[in-house]
């Protein structure tokens, strides 16, 4: 793989809105931001499963401004029991990443931090669930997978979102049992609450692939078909690809329940 039409953009340069409101949603999901010697600024990285090179590709041109010719490759497998193959990204180091870095990180670590959260927009939202955000509960749930950030941390960001976008939202363990059980997440548990997120953000879904992310599922054919409506309306996808996706979901939903 390779970036083409790789812009020269001199240390300093600011950053679109567009490109620094995907690079903070990412940090709160796949991204993060690395300052390491020698260099004197910070570079900008994310990693995706194969299955999800629709969407990695998608972040790879809109980022084409801080990449260079080697930014994207495939990361070979750790050797470790389930790892897969990675598709990895990273820019070049530049100092408008450094802004971004000394704003989000502290000590090398990434802190959640109202100053910064408020600049994020309803793209750093689809951004932040695609990378980390699922449906559970017959899909008229959902769950922000927040495992790197402690408890205080992932309060404040369930009530910025509370707060800002007027989302409820509770912060609780992972499970009862497993080695992440203890980790604290975000749970959206009302289907009120849940639409209210997924309309924020459905009109930023970037790739067909990610739909499945906002398709809710209904027993009543009436308000399945209102959903599907209201995601004809909002995204940019055609009708016949959100109701494949739909009934493909469906599909998938009725193996599942079996």
């Amino acid at each position: 793989m390779h970036v083409r039409e790789i812009e020269d953009v001199p240390l300093g340069a600011s950053l679109s809105d567009r490109v620094r409101a995907l690079i903070l949603g990412s940090l709160l999901g796949d991204g993060s931001l690395r300052l390491e010697k020698p260099y004197r600024n910070a570079r900008f990285t994310v990693r995706h499963a194969i299955t999800q090179r629709e969407y990695f590709m998608w972040k790879v041109r809109e980022l084409h401004v801080i990449a260079s010719p080697g930014s994207v490759h495939v990361q070979a497998a750790s050797g470790f029991v389930g790892s897969k193959e990675k598709l990895h990204f990273q820019s070049r180091a530049l100092e408008a990443l450094t802004e971004i870095y000394r704003r989000t990180y502290d000590h090398g670590k990434l802190r959640i931090r109202r100053k910064w959260l408020n600049l994020l927009t309803p793209l750093s939202l689809a951004v932040w669930w695609c990378d980390d955000g699922s449906l559970i509960g017959n899909t008229r749930r959902g769950v922000l997978c927040t495992d790197g950030f402690d408890e205080e941390e992932v309060k404040v960001l369930a009530q910025y979102l509370e707060v800002v976008w007027g989302v409820r939202a509770h912060v609780g363990a992972a499970g009862r049992t497993g080695r992440r059980a203890h980790y604290p997440r975000i749970w959206i548990r009302s289907t009120v609450e849940l639409k209210k997120f997924l309309s924020i953000i459905a009109p930023h879904i970037p790739v067909p692939s990610m739909l499945p992310k906002v398709i809710m599922l209904y027993r009543d054919p009436k308000l399945q078909q209102r959903w599907i409506s209201e995601l004809e309306r909002v995204t940019p996808f055609a009708p016949s690809v959100i109701r494949r996706y739909c009934e493909e979901k469906r599909a998938r939903w009725k193996r599942f329940r079996k």
